[in-house]
Protein backbone atom coordinates (compact mmCIF):
# COMPACT_ATOMS: atom_id res chain seq x y z
CA UNK A 1 0.00 0.00 0.00
CA UNK A 2 1.39 3.22 -1.08
CA UNK A 3 1.77 6.02 1.28
CA UNK A 4 0.61 9.85 1.55
CA UNK A 5 3.84 10.73 2.04
CA UNK A 6 5.41 8.82 -0.62
CA UNK A 7 3.33 9.74 -3.21
CA UNK A 8 4.23 13.51 -2.18
CA UNK A 9 7.56 13.06 -2.67
CA UNK A 10 7.42 11.67 -5.80
CA UNK A 11 5.37 14.79 -6.90
CA UNK A 12 7.54 17.72 -5.25
CA UNK A 13 10.27 15.68 -7.29
CA UNK A 14 8.87 15.95 -10.32
CA UNK A 15 7.84 19.95 -9.41
CA UNK A 16 11.62 20.84 -8.64
CA UNK A 17 12.38 18.84 -12.13
CA UNK A 18 10.01 21.27 -13.44
CA UNK A 19 11.10 24.49 -12.32
CA UNK A 20 14.30 25.28 -14.15
CA UNK A 21 12.12 24.59 -17.09
CA UNK A 22 9.28 26.64 -16.13
CA UNK A 23 11.73 29.44 -15.54
CA UNK A 24 13.56 29.20 -18.61
CA UNK A 25 10.23 29.78 -20.53
CA UNK A 26 9.31 32.69 -18.20
CA UNK A 27 13.12 34.32 -19.17
CA UNK A 28 12.45 33.64 -23.05
CA UNK A 29 9.30 35.81 -22.81
CA UNK A 30 10.45 38.69 -20.59
CA UNK A 31 13.05 38.67 -23.16
CA UNK A 32 11.02 38.90 -26.14
CA UNK A 33 8.81 41.03 -24.75
CA UNK A 34 12.02 43.26 -24.15
CA UNK A 35 12.84 42.74 -28.08
CA UNK A 36 9.28 44.03 -28.85
CA UNK A 37 9.79 47.36 -26.57
CA UNK A 38 12.77 47.64 -27.64
CA UNK A 39 11.95 47.60 -31.56
CA UNK A 40 8.29 49.37 -30.59
CA UNK A 41 9.86 52.40 -29.18
CA UNK A 42 12.72 52.24 -31.52
CA UNK A 43 9.72 52.64 -34.34
CA UNK A 44 8.22 55.52 -32.88
CA UNK A 45 11.38 57.49 -32.50
CA UNK A 46 12.00 57.56 -35.90
CA UNK A 47 8.63 58.63 -36.45
CA UNK A 48 8.41 62.44 -35.65
CA UNK A 49 4.56 62.70 -36.22
CA UNK A 50 2.82 61.81 -33.18
CA UNK A 51 -0.25 59.48 -32.44
CA UNK A 52 -2.07 62.62 -32.11
CA UNK A 53 -1.52 63.30 -35.54
CA UNK A 54 -2.67 59.61 -37.11
CA UNK A 55 -5.84 60.48 -35.21
CA UNK A 56 -6.99 63.93 -36.28
CA UNK A 57 -6.19 62.33 -39.69
CA UNK A 58 -8.77 59.94 -39.87
CA UNK A 59 -11.31 62.50 -39.77
CA UNK A 60 -9.74 63.93 -43.33
CA UNK A 61 -9.54 60.14 -44.30
CA UNK A 62 -13.53 60.00 -44.77
CA UNK A 63 -12.75 62.25 -47.57
CA UNK A 64 -9.31 62.65 -48.68
CA UNK A 65 -8.37 59.30 -48.92
CA UNK A 66 -5.56 57.37 -46.60
CA UNK A 67 -3.32 56.69 -49.74
CA UNK A 68 -1.70 58.00 -53.07
CA UNK A 69 -4.65 56.24 -54.93
CA UNK A 70 -7.59 56.68 -53.11
CA UNK A 71 -10.63 58.02 -54.97
CA UNK A 72 -11.62 61.51 -53.13
CA UNK A 73 -11.13 65.08 -53.03
CA UNK A 74 -7.52 66.49 -53.15
CA UNK A 75 -4.70 63.98 -52.19
CA UNK A 76 -2.98 65.46 -48.56
CA UNK A 77 -0.60 62.01 -48.16
CA UNK A 78 2.97 63.14 -49.20
CA UNK A 79 2.75 66.81 -49.61
CA UNK A 80 4.81 69.18 -47.50
CA UNK A 81 3.68 70.00 -44.24
CA UNK A 82 4.18 73.71 -44.38
CA UNK A 83 2.52 73.91 -47.66
CA UNK A 84 -0.46 71.59 -46.01
CA UNK A 85 0.06 73.97 -43.17
CA UNK A 86 -0.74 77.37 -44.72
CA UNK A 87 -3.79 75.98 -46.71
CA UNK A 88 -5.28 75.38 -43.10
CA UNK A 89 -4.40 78.35 -41.79
CA UNK A 90 -6.67 79.91 -44.86
CA UNK A 91 -9.37 78.30 -43.86
CA UNK A 92 -9.09 79.38 -40.36
CA UNK A 93 -8.92 82.97 -41.06
CA UNK A 94 -11.97 83.18 -43.47
CA UNK A 95 -9.22 83.49 -46.62
CA UNK A 96 -10.76 80.59 -48.80
CA UNK A 97 -14.23 80.02 -49.31
CA UNK A 98 -16.60 79.46 -46.77
CA UNK A 99 -17.46 75.76 -46.81
CA UNK A 100 -17.51 72.23 -44.88
CA UNK A 101 -12.89 72.75 -45.30
CA UNK A 102 -13.53 76.02 -43.00
CA UNK A 103 -15.72 74.35 -40.31
CA UNK A 104 -12.76 71.58 -39.79
CA UNK A 105 -9.83 73.68 -39.83
CA UNK A 106 -11.73 75.93 -37.37
CA UNK A 107 -12.20 73.11 -34.86
CA UNK A 108 -8.08 72.71 -34.61
CA UNK A 109 -5.71 74.23 -32.35
CA UNK A 110 -2.48 75.38 -33.72
CA UNK A 111 -0.75 72.44 -32.17
CA UNK A 112 -3.64 69.63 -33.76
CA UNK A 113 -2.53 71.19 -37.10
CA UNK A 114 0.77 71.14 -36.38
CA UNK A 115 0.59 67.39 -35.85
CA UNK A 116 -1.80 66.72 -38.34
CA UNK A 117 0.29 68.07 -41.18
CA UNK A 118 3.12 66.29 -39.77
CA UNK A 119 1.55 62.79 -40.15
CA UNK A 120 0.10 63.58 -43.13
CA UNK A 121 3.61 65.03 -45.15
CA UNK A 122 5.04 61.55 -43.89
CA UNK A 123 2.48 59.23 -45.70
CA UNK A 124 2.98 57.95 -48.96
Amino acid sequence: MERYSDRSTEMSSSIRGAWPRLLRSIEVAFGAMGILLAVSSASLAQGAASPTGRLLASNCAQCHGTTDAAPGFDRLTGKAASKLLRKLHKYQSGAEEEGIMTRHAMGYTEQQLRDLVQWLSQQR
